[in-house]
């Protein structure tokens, strides 16, 4: 068995047949197929139900496939370890579309002094998606928020916990926060995220009827549409971090709710020295609401 073989087995199982495996590893389709039988040999049993068309994993082909990955990781990460004291690796990061995404970058950047051979690789998406990446090893760690479901092999861990703020525009009247959310248009978060969740049951809960003048899907455009004064709306405090735009900002909720977002990746992955590093950069920017690993 060497690595030649996992690394096949791998692009097999991510591109879905032998031919398309073969152009990713240069080998042409007859050297994958040998490489597949050699190893099947190696291990006694077959790895694929080759009764279907193209020839799929049957459940011993699966769980090795994970171990492949996992070989497959602790090489590279161990090529990193000894090339010159220096990190030569590569992170595969997903992010949800949330307002501590303008973190993330920073946080990237951060790292990349501390190791700078390191490779990174970042994706924008829904966080079922990214779950699901990093479960399959396709994505070495993700951002996402506390409510997304994570399998048991799996970590989530907190970056931030920060508080949730009402805004209204620059000149508001001076209005409790409940108030002020009845008396001014209300701009909604219509997103199908934990956080919009959040912000509707806590208006709901605590009886705030508002009335609703737009609805939109991203953080920043909610900003800039208080800042030109189109209505109100509820934001997470980073969003409104140095208030550049003067708007006035109340707490929300009794008591003030919270939010979380965190990292989460692979119970026992390879990286975690990385990873472990990514997340407490990620949590440095966050500055006071920031939670780190130990």
């Amino acid at each position: 068995m060497d690595t030649r073989q996992l690394r096949t087995l791998v692009a097999i199982a991510e591109h879905g047949t032998f031919a398309r495996a073969a152009s990713i590893v240069n080998l042409t389709p007859s050297a994958v197929s040998q490489q597949i039988h050699a190893l099947e040999q190696e291990l006694d049993t077959p790895l694929f139900n080759r009764e279907s068309r193209p020839p799929s994993l049957n459940l011993q082909g699966l769980k090795m496939l994970e171990t492949a990955r996992q070989v497959l990781n602790l090489v590279e990460e161990t090529r990193g370890i000894f090339s010159g004291g220096r990190t030569a690796s590569t992170l595969n990061i997903g992010s949800v579309r949330t307002s501590t995404i303008g973190l993330l970058p920073k946080a990237i950047v951060a790292i990349r002094h501390e190791y700078p051979e390191l490779n990174v690789n970042l994706r924008v998406g829904l966080s079922s998606a990214l779950v699901s990446d990093v479960n399959a090893d396709r994505l070495d760690l993700a951002v996402v928020a506390e409510h997304a479901s994570v399998s048991r092999n799996m970590l989530w861990s907190p970056f931030i916990r920060e508080p949730l703020v009402a805004i209204a525009p620059p000149g508001s009247p001076p209005l409790p926060t409940a108030q002020l959310l009845e008396a001014l248009p209300f701009i909604r978060f219509g997103s199908d995220v934990p956080l919009a969740a959040m912000i509707n049951n806590e208006l709901t809960r605590l009886g705030i009827n508002v009335r609703d003048i737009a609805e939109i899907d991203t953080i920043s455009a909610i900003v800039e549409c208080v800042a030109a004064g189109l209505g109100a709306s509820i934001v997470p405090d980073i969003a409104v971090r140095n208030n550049p735009r003067g708007m006035r900002i109340l707490p929300f909720g009794e008591p003030q709710v919270f939010r979380q977002i965190g990292t989460i990746q692979r119970a026992g992955s390879a990286k975690s020295e990385l990873l472990m590093a990514l997340h407490n950069k990620l949590a440095e920017m966050a500055g006071e609401f920031g939670i780190y690993l130990k």
